[in-house]
């Protein structure tokens, strides 16, 4: 119930613009959104870094209108890596592709993000571009650009793809990436999607996500555990104990502003985390739909709201 409430929210532009206008609404982006610009993200970035975790910036956005702003998208993620470059940082960057225009025009997203790929790929070291998931009318799409992408020689290993458990073709899926040795982050899901091809029920897309995780800790290629649920984290750590895995074999994803903690306590452990860090003033529907993604979120956001 309270996920189908908060995806329902992401999707109202009256809340939405009554809720970025508002003071409180601009009091919780600045707690989980790094700022509105390419220097607040670098600056989050570097903080994350020091206390042993990697990163990955996304500028937040989607379903452009038009070329110029598929380019102009494209433009500064051009320098986001350039930035990460410059400053020596341990991140890598994440987008969409309706970011990038593929709903204006396909050819041209796929030129765009090509562009990306080629520039992380020549970088020293290579850097990484996460094609990030959106809703199921895009699920194929996005995964023949990834597929594409990758089957480009100089872009293996430079490019991958996001996985959401409560897609019930999410294990074909995973099986067709790892065929392909595509990194992949594995995550819940955030959209409203119908039973046919979704599962509904929390401990369906649980035990789902689950079952693909351990597929991916076996795999052999370096793929990212999307999750804030401890019980996962706690299964994955018990996982890779019994089945040999070592610690730097994959890593956690967690989000900006989100259990500090819980990512610290992990780093000194000696596993590997990345911080989701995005960025930009379209914060509203993401904040939505990660509360969507785990409602028990709500408690822990209200929290530290509270907080001084």
């Amino acid at each position: 119930m309270l996920r189908a409430f908060f995806i329902a929210l992401s999707e109202s532009r009256l809340l939405r613009g009554i809720a970025e206008r508002s003071r409180f609404g601009q009091r919780t982006s600045a707690r989980f959104v790094a700022g509105k610009d390419v220097a607040d993200a670098i600056r989050a970035a570097a903080a994350v870094n020091q206390f042993g975790a990697g990163v990955s910036i996304d500028n937040l956005g989607e379903n452009v209108t038009n070329a110029d702003e598929a380019r102009q998208s494209a433009k500064l993620y051009h320098q986001l890596l350039d930035e990460i470059t410059s400053h020596q940082l341990h991140a890598n960057v994440s987008l969409k592709l309706t970011h990038m225009g593929l709903d204006v025009d396909e050819a041209l997203a796929y030129g765009i993000v090509q562009g990306l790929v080629a520039k992380a790929a020549s970088m020293s070291p290579k850097n990484f571009v996460r094609v990030d998931m959106e809703g199921s009318p895009y699920t194929k799409r996005t995964l023949d650009f990834v597929h594409e992408l990758h089957r480009i020689p100089e872009n293996k290993g430079c490019v991958g793809a996001v996985i959401q458990s409560y897609m019930r073709s999410a294990d074909a899926d995973v099986d067709s990436l790892l065929s392909e040795g595509i990194r992949i982050r594995l995550c819940k899901g955030a959209y409203k999607e119908p039973a046919e091809i979704a599962y509904q029920e929390k401990s369906e897309v649980d035990a789902n996500y689950v079952k693909l995780m351990k597929k991916l800790m076996k795999s052999g290629v370096y793929h990212g555990l999307a999750t804030h649920d401890e019980a996962i984290i706690g299964e994955a750590k018990a996982f890779a104990t019994r089945e040999n895995i070592p610690h730097d074999a994959f890593e956690f994803q967690m989000l900006h502003g989100i259990r500090r903690d819980l990512q610290q306590g992990l780093v000194k452990e000696g596993w590997k985390v990345r911080v989701y860090i995005p960025f930009g003033t379209e914060w509203y529907p993401y904040l939505m739909r990660r509360l969507a993604e785990r409602p028990a979120n709500v408690v822990f956001i209200a929290k530290n709201l509270l907080k001084p």
